[in-house]
């Protein structure tokens, strides 16, 4: 390690070594090696190219630890010289992919972040960057390595100069040194540009000798030496490959010029600037946690990067308390709790599982804000031990935080624990301040609002049970300990940060109270019948089987995999010759929504066999999954999330109760398995009827949307009607659709075009269509327009509770982002609106079943709908509390419209 004059740490291991990026290609590469659907924040932007991209930057840098480092950037697609010699130079290039949008500049944020040099020059290409530094390296004793995907940089290889060309996916690259390029081409590396002039290359739109591949092209070479040889002669080449050679001069001189690359480019940067610093952590860790990449990833780029230096000592050390750790004996839990007994309030981790269906607790952690801090291993706890934890959680005048309370309560309720006195809930409060983060996990939450490790020493061998060595022990306590006093300096900084996103009355009236609700529904769960979900799944083969066999029957070919999208595609595109869907770097897609679309315009037996192939297998796994969840107790017991939609929308998880369908025979099948408990009369189920649309008739004030919820009349018919200037009764099931379709789609900000596809018109007539709605209800559109254009200004949105969702990118540069954005301001305020009055819903109805002491209980939160399981008895007065408590959870201009059912099963109680 050496200190320069600004102080920071740098790579110094002896030998120089310099890793030389070409940041675009690798970018690419990375974007078509990783599916997008699988990397994107909360306001769309996609980063599967910058989660790929520094995969392979970080294994790069952790096998060769290169003292300096450079990442080269093209500034655009036109190169100054090549396109003004060559103007097809690219040009057949089409246009990126929308979801590549803005994901090179989140590159060199990050790079920017980590203190990673990038270079760029107008009209020039990220190559001859590369190959200026290249060679100037080499001048001065370096050896370089050049990560790119593009293979004219196979003419820079030498002795100190390796190129690491990366292969499909995110693996470790080809390394090609002076041997391995003649292995490969059959040329050495300063031949290579002959090669690609007389091969071509069709990325750059450079035609090559027709006919010649690389092979023959390497065979010239051999034997002439060099391209002008060949050329010198050409008279000599016989046969049809003679004339195509002769023809091809021109074009293949031309090639070789473009293909040199330029080793003298003037540059702000040289060789001796890309000395690698160490990371800035906290500069970093910011960055990554706007593309909410958790701390895992943060982790192994710290390793990779962070090689030069403690990172770790970089966070922010302010306010760190000294703990002062007691490892509670057998019998001494009673005792130790006095010490803290004077606290304001305590940290309090649990160990153990939280699952509803089978939570445990093995261990407890608690610290007081003066460091005082103890650890009970309940597998050594006496029965007195446990009567004084019990007792003091229980207690409603000890203030206690926690990390996730509806987690704590499921594993103290495994020991029948009650959790009384919870003060604080970090996960709940780190959600409203900064919604649809990727994570909330403890120790993400301290990188994000303290900037600090939560354990910096790392994990302990074994979280699940103590060691026999004490002070392998002790580090167990240690750790669990630091856990807990986290939450004390996390309670600090959150309360703060709620304050300034005004969050506190959201917190304290309904997301923290809430999450005591949802507990106990959980802990509830729902009775399910085995045996028919059993015999549903049989029925799913069975349909399965059926639709397989018909499938191979329309083609007359049994051995079709119709779990694969080659052999699909072979079959849809080559064997039938149908219309090609959306192209893909594998392909055309096999997608269910493209494949539904070909068969409505272009129905087959084999893609309507394949479709219910499809939806039979899909259902099948749904009641697997349903019927592996059933506990012991006979019931599922499903677990609400709380911090997963930026909306406010609950969501479920093991088993996912909210996608199972709703208004099809086979969803009604699923929920009539669902059924009323053993000590229970009936299930009585209760919705809102058209909750968001009654949001958006209050927000806008559209005086049409508000008569028509006031007339009693239904909704999309009296707004088709007025709409589209025909009678009542002359709305056709048909137009009755399309506003349906409009209504919802555009308080989410659907396009003509997305309108149109999901409709199956032309785009001119969706736009024909959503101009003749606005013309009536010109309030939505204000409204919607209002919405956009005040979150633009004030940099967020708000629901009629107060929930914000944070929308930066609506000002940003970046047309995608922006867009996405602005769907977004324009979803959040009435579907953030509609999660919270049935979350206020909730709560009242729970309060009012307390308060009357009733033993019927709510089950349930499926989107709009709750589910209660009613006592004996208690049926009529059960049911007025919930028409009246969801009726009046929230006011409106427009009356709201509880719909309630009641039977013995889930589809029974339905209305």
């Amino acid at each position: 390690m050496s200190d320069e004059s600004n102080g920071a740490q740098t790579v110094d291991d002896g030998e120089n070594t310099l890793l030389l990026v070409d940041g675009h290609s690798l970018a690419f590469r990375a974007f078509y090696a990783i599916p997008t659907a699988n990397f994107s924040t909360s306001s769309g932007q996609h980063t599967n190219a910058v989660y790929g991209f520094f995969t392979q930057v970080m294994k790069i840098v952790q096998e060769e630890n290169p003292t300096h480092f450079a990442v080269a950037f093209d500034v655009s697609r036109k190169s100054l010289r090549r396109t003004a010699e060559f103007p097809e130079y690219k040009a057949q290039r089409a246009a990126t992919p929308p979801e590549w949008a803005g994901q090179v500049e989140l590159i060199q944020k990050v790079l920017s972040a980590c203190g990673i040099v990038m270079a760029s020059r107008e009209g020039y290409e990220a190559d001859d960057l590369i190959a200026t530094l290249a060679e100037e390296a080499k001048g001065k004793g370096f050896h370089t390595y050049i990560c790119t995907g593009d293979r004219d940089a196979l003419q820079l290889v030498t002795d100190e100069v390796t190129v690491l060309y990366p292969k499909q996916g995110t693996g470790t690259p080809i390394r090609y040194t002076p041997d391995e390029v003649e292995a490969k081409y059959g040329v050495r590396p300063e031949t290579y540009p002959d090669l690609a002039a007389i091969r071509g290359d069709n990325s750059d739109n450079l035609p090559g000798v027709y006919k010649v591949g690389e092979k023959t092209a390497a065979d010239w070479l051999q034997k002439y030496g060099s391209l002008d040889e060949i050329i010198a002669h050409a008279d000599e080449f016989g046969g049809k490959r003679g004339e195509y050679l002769r023809e091809a001069i021109p074009q293949v001189q031309m090639n070789r010029k473009l293909t040199e690359l330029e080793r003298d480019v003037e540059l702000d940067v040289g060789v001796d600037d890309l000395r690698r610093h160490e990371v800035d952590a906290v500069a970093v860790t910011k960055e990554l946690d706007a593309l909410q990449f958790g701390k895992d990833f943060r982790d192994r780029l710290f390793a990779a990067f962070g090689t030069v230096g403690d990172t770790a000592d970089q966070l922010d050390e302010a306010g760190q308390v000294e703990l002062d750790l007691t490892m509670i004996p057998t019998g001494g839990m009673s005792e130790w709790l006095t010490s803290v007994a004077g606290a304001e309030r305590v940290g309090v981790h649990f160990v153990g599982n939280a699952s509803p269906a089978e939570p445990d607790l093995t261990s407890i952690a608690i610290a007081a804000p003066d460091g005082t801090a103890g650890y009970l291993d309940l597998a050594s706890a006496a029965p007195e031990d446990e009567e004084a934890i019990g007792a003091w959680l229980a207690d409603a005048e000890s203030a206690k935080l926690f990390h996730d309370s509806k987690a704590a309560r499921h594993q103290a309720a495994s020991r029948d624990w009650d959790i009384e006195g919870v003060a604080f809930d970090a996960s709940l409060a780190a959600y409203l301040v900064r919604p649809g983060q990727r994570t909330y996990a403890l120790a993400d939450l301290m990188l994000r609002h303290l900037q600090r490790e939560l354990h910096p020493g790392g994990e302990p061998e074994s979280q699940l049970s103590l060691l026999d060595d004490s002070d392998s022990d002790r580090e167990l306590g240690q750790y669990n300990a630091e856990s807990a006093f986290a939450l004390i300096e996390l309670t600090d900084r959150l309360e703060v940060e709620l304050e300034t996103v005004h969050g506190v009355k959201l917190f304290n009236d309904m997301e923290l109270p809430l999450a005591r609700v949802l507990f106990e529904s959980e802990r509830a769960g729902i009775d399910v019948d085995r045996k028919a979900l059993e015999t549903l799944q049989e029925e799913f083969v069975d349909r399965a089987s059926a639709a397989q066999n018909m499938a191979w029957e329309s083609i007359g070919d049994s051995s079709v995999n119709l779990g694969s999208p080659k052999q699909l595609q072979k079959v849809l595109f080559e064997d039938l010759g149908l219309p090609k869907t959306k192209r893909t770097k594998t392909g055309y897609t096999t997608d269910a929504k493209a494949l539904e679309e070909l068969q409505a315009t272009t129905p087959h037996p084999f893609l309507g066999s394949l479709l219910e192939y499809r939806d039979a297998t899909k259902m099948k796994q749904t009641v697997e999954g349903l019927i592996k969840s059933i506990a012991d107790d006979g019931r599922i017991h499903t677990t609400f999330r709380q911090t997963i939609a930026a909306t406010g929308r609950l969501s479920s998880i093991e088993p996912n109760l909210q996608n199972i369908p709703v208004r099809n025979e086979t969803g009604r099948k699923i929920r009539s398995a669902f059924r009323v408990g053993s000590g229970y009369e009936c299930l009585l189920t209760a919705d809102y009827s058209q909750i968001e649309m009654r949001v958006m008739a209050h927000l806008s004030a559209d005086e049409g949307l508000i008569e028509a919820f006031r007339s009693g009349e239904d909704l999309h018919s009296f707004v088709g009607s007025r709409a589209f200037g025909v009678e009542l009764d002359e709305v056709t099931p048909e137009l009755r659709r399309r506003t349906k379709a409009m209504s919802y789609g555009l308080a989410y900000g659907l396009s003509a075009y997305g309108l149109a596809a999901q409709l199956g018109i032309s785009q001119g007539e969706a736009k024909e269509q959503m101009e003749a709605y606005f013309a009536r209800f010109g309030g939505v559109r204000d409204f919607l327009g209002e919405v956009v254009e005040e979150a633009r200004k004030v940099g967020y949105t708000e629901t009629m509770f107060g929930r914000r969702r944070y929308l930066p990118e609506l000002n940003a540069n970046n047309r995608m982002q922006r867009e996405n954005a602005e769907r977004a301001a324009l979803n959040a305020p009435i579907q953030g609106t509609a999660a919270d009055i049935i979350k206020e819903a909730m709560l009242r109805v729970d309060r009012r079943l307390r308060e009357e002491k009733l033993e019927s209980r709510m089950l349930l939160q499926v989107h709009d709908e709750l589910v209660v399981e009613i006592v004996a008895g208690e049926l009529d007065t059960v049911r007025d509390i919930v028409v009246t408590e969801m009726d009046e959870a929230i006011e409106l201009s427009v009356p709201l419209e509880v719909s309630v059912g009641v039977g013995d099963n889930w589809d029974a109680a339905a209305h």
